[in-house]
């Protein structure tokens, strides 16, 4: 039988998929900390990457001008040589080789993402780590460069590896990529940008698998996946907007306390056996 998870507990995870997917708190890592704390089962990989879906969705419609940009334009310069410097067609390369690291990492280690890497004790312990690492990438970037001018393949390349990084939960997707993007003195609102844009191929392609393992043994029926799906969408949208705005003026000081806090909670938790790091 499929593993249960209620109509009650679908709204509860996708509001939390929607406003936790573009912050760099983790998504993945509040999605298995709230159904600890609520004494729920461990949704589960397959279910986390679906609802995923739902915010990809969000960042589709979001940048839909960048993207179509970006396809045409790539599409076009296959047979236009003229149009292959055009930036938009190089960041369709350059969206390519940063999927790379996450795909191949992804295959590599995909019975430990499943496994393993949902051990709240390591999720606790990546909050606090890479809160540190994103405090000191904001406190030390130059924030000069942007996408148009200076991105390049390494520069793909390094924040293709940062993204997969967020295989772990605790991590976090935009967290990592942000900081690299920092790290190699991006504007802040720019390595964001790119962060959600280099994402869609991974999450979307992630969910669409994991789709075929919704309605088996340990995993969650169709229905309230869909609406968790449907609820991330929403709240998502919203949350990216909101994000891009903010980090144009704030440094990132308040989500790495967040994850601190939070990271020193979860251990704590773990500790005094009031959570059962496995289940």
């Amino acid at each position: 039988m499929p593993k249960l998870i209620g109509w009650f507990e679908a709204v509860v995870l996708g509001l939390v998929q929607g406003l936790t997917e573009f912050l760099p708190i983790s998504s993945s890592a509040h999605i298995r900390v709230v159904s600890a704390l609520f004494g729920w089962s461990d949704p589960g990989a397959a279910f986390t990457a679906v609802i995923q879906i739902g915010t990809e969705a969000a960042v589709v419609i979001y940048f839909r001008k960048e993207i179509w940009e970006i396809i045409s334009t790539w599409v076009r310069a296959l047979w236009t040589p003229a149009l292959r410097a055009h930036h938009a067609a190089r960041m369709g390369w350059y969206i390519i080789v940063g999927t790379l690291p996450i795909v191949v990492l992804g295959l590599l280690f995909k019975d430990s993402i499943e496994t393993v890497f949902r051990d709240l004790r390591l999720i606790g312990t990546t909050l606090i780590v890479f809160a540190l690492i994103l405090w000191f990438a904001d406190r030390t970037a130059r924030n000069k460069l942007t996408l148009e001018r200076h991105l390049s393949f390494p520069h793909a390349l390094i924040y293709g590896f940062a993204q997969s990084l967020a295989l772990i939960p605790g991590v976090s997707r935009s967290g990592g990529t942000v900081s690299a993007g920092l790290l190699l003195d991006y504007r802040r609102e720019e390595a964001a940008k790119y962060s959600f844009l280099l994402a869609i191929p991974a999450v979307l392609g992630a969910g669409v698998l994991e789709l075929f393992k919704i309605g088996e043994a340990d995993s969650p029926d169709w229905g309230p996946t869909i609406l968790a799906t449907v609820i991330s969408f929403v709240v998502g949208y919203a949350a990216v907007a909101w994000f891009l705005k903010y980090i144009s003026t704030h440094r990132f000081t308040g989500f790495v306390i967040y994850r601190i806090v939070l990271g020193v909670i979860i251990i704590a938790l773990v500790s005094t056996g009031v959570l059962n790091p496995l289940s």
